[in-house]
């Protein structure tokens, strides 16, 4: 649910805090809400996280797990808690019906939300609930000064999922990418990966005394990414290589033990208690040699840039490790190969320029060229497939890629965002391909590599859960 629209009169467009398109049964504009409303908001979808740090203690509806945040009433819900929580989500508009009147930290709460939802001076019960507060109409304007307290009173007053949230909306309803140009002002925000992805756009506009604090903000977020993923997916994929290189007749030193004895069960002698390893297995001994070529071809069209911080991570990562060599191709509608800035990730996407059109079969011609053992090769596209270059030629070099043993990964997005907008029909031509198309999070890209590398069907979500 978005917060920011609010519910209107019969007819009216939502103007405030909640979105119309939750369908809240049971609220009947300018009446207080019923008891039951609440219940049915929290199970169609909480106000963009904001429903937890409204919520009162021992709620277990939805609205209450952060509520240390907002602070509570008690256990019990009674009829002013409810319209308590309705009108901190409503916004206090002629529309809302509550009636209620904020007081304390809630009313302080309440006018940072207005500040960035309000929308103006609000309505006449707005300015009612700002007299009888003793304060002003909120607004963010333009000052950084401003904009700067409004976002310590936000990490104050809500946990930091929410404050990402308003610090996103911020920037997109109210125009603010200009203010993080300011030092100050970096300083001061709730780093994040689509924080980093604005940063990335505005990178060219930046002055110089900014960039170094542009590059501390975005240095945090990749090591903060870097210790959640990197131990997992050098895991994962040590495995999928050692079993992707296993030898029947290892030395001594390189057998498998574990598999060797399950493999050797049915020779086990009971009177000498012992197991006859009639067949051996063995590793490969896969971290004296590059044994697979990764390439990474990611597209850096503004809509893509949490996939390209999350994709330039994992090609560090890949990197690392000395069994696997990487190369790393961003494209639009030029292509630029990353792969000698590849050991800092912040130097690869501080490399990247987010925005522009899109060339798909361009990059993936270049791709192509730099393929020198294509049965130990896995080419990984992630894009939202919107090309701008000729269609029927880069189908051609997926089919060709493919036939010639490639193991081709289209990935609509690497974030934990679910599927983006994408075009279909690009996306079903590659399914008929062998090579569909699937949006992937963090997490699930470690075995989406492992089994590309053992050459084994990937690991596919259902594309319906996340629409």
């Amino acid at each position: 649910m978005s917060v920011g629209q609010s519910w209107g009169g019969a007819g009216a467009e939502p103007v405030g805090r909640v979105s119309a398109g939750d369908q809240l049964s049971g609220a009947v504009p300018g009446q207080p809400p019923s008891a039951a409303v609440p219940d049915r908001l929290s199970d169609a979808a909480a106000p963009d996280g904001l429903s937890g740090a409204v919520g009162g203690p021992g709620s277990d509806d939805g609205w209450g797990s952060h509520s240390a945040a907002v602070g509570g009433e008690g256990e019990g819900e009674g009829e002013d808690e409810r319209l308590r929580r309705w009108r901190l989500v409503l916004g206090g508009d002629s529309g809302d019906g509550t009636g209620h009147v904020l007081g304390g930290r809630d009313a302080a709460m309440d006018r940072t939300l207005a500040a960035l939802y309000g929308g103006g001076s609000g309505s006449d019960t707005a300015a009612r609930d700002q007299e009888k507060r003793g304060s002003r109409t909120a607004g963010l304007g333009g000052s950084a000064p401003q904009v700067a307290r409004w976002l310590g009173d936000i990490r104050s007053y809500f946990p930091t999922s929410v404050v990402q949230i308003m610090q996103r909306d911020a920037i997109d309803r109210l125009g603010l990418s200009s203010l993080l140009l300011e030092p100050e002002m970096l300083e001061a925000v709730e780093a994040d990966v689509h924080l980093v992805g604005t940063l990335l756009s505005l990178s060219k506009a930046m002055p110089e005394r900014t960039k170094e604090t542009a590059r501390a903000v975005v240095r945090k977020v990749v090591e903060d990414l870097e210790k959640r993923l990197a131990a997992r997916t050098r895991a994962t994929l040590t495995g999928a290589l050692d079993r992707s290189a296993r030898i029947s007749r290892p030395r001594h030193r390189d057998i498998d033990w574990d598999r060797t004895i399950r493999a050797n069960l049915k020779n086990y002698l009971p009177d000498h208690r012992t197991v006859v390893p009639e067949r051996l297995i063995g590793y490969g001994r896969a971290a004296q040699a590059v044994k697979k070529d990764v390439v990474l071809c990611v597209d850096q069209s503004g809509s893509m840039a949490p996939s390209v911080v999350h994709a330039s991570v994992f090609g560090a990562v890949l990197a690392s490790m000395r069994s696997i060599a990487t190369r790393l191709v961003v494209f639009d509608t030029a292509v630029v190969d990353l792969t000698d800035q590849l050991d800092d990730p912040v130097d690869v996407l501080f490399g990247t320029q987010l925005g522009g059109g899109t060339d798909i079969n361009r990059a993936l011609a270049y791709c192509q060229s730099q393929i020198t053992r294509p049965a130990d090769t896995v080419v990984v596209l992630i894009s939202d497939l919107y090309e701008g270059g000729i269609r029927d030629e880069m189908l051609k070099r997926v089919a060709a890629m493919k036939a010639s043993g490639v193991q081709f990964v289209a990935l609509l997005a690497l974030s934990d965002e679910g599927a983006p907008a994408y075009d279909r029909e690009h996306a079903a031509a590659l399914a008929a391909l062998g090579a569909p198309a699937f949006a992937c999070t963090p997490d699930l890209f470690p075995e989406v590599m492992a089994a590309a590398i053992e050459k084994r069907p990937l690991p596919i979500p259902d594309m319906t859960a996340h629409r």
